[in-house]
């Protein structure tokens, strides 16, 4: 993005004139915007990140204590496949809705 300024670079007389200050006053603010909007949208995705880790750490500790159920209790071993399945439709789907390209 250019500096305001270099836009007037070879009509420095005009800088003085108020409407001019006023467009770049105006300028440096919607460039202030642009960089708290471009911050505020990676937070979020950030956000949306972390929740999806959460709810994948989630899953694994009941994967684990469903997995110790069945070697204290000596029953059928859980599908995993399905469940690793299920992780990484979740992940994705998750991924496609907000728009976080891996």
């Amino acid at each position: 993005m250019k500096n305001i300024r270099q836009l007037f670079k070879d009509k420095q007389d005009l800088l003085d004139e108020p409407e001019v200050e006023q467009l770049i006053e105006y300028c440096e603010k919607l460039q202030d915007e642009i960089v708290d909007f471009k911050f505020d949208k990676n937070k979020n995705k950030e956000l949306i990140m972390l929740d999806m880790i959460k709810e994948v750490i989630k899953g694994c500790n009941a994967i684990e204590k469903e997995q110790k159920e069945h070697e204290r209790f000596g029953y059928e071993a859980p599908n995993y496949q399905e469940t690793i399945s299920n992780l990484r439709r979740y992940i994705l789907g998750q991924c496609k809705d907000n728009q976080i390209y891996l």
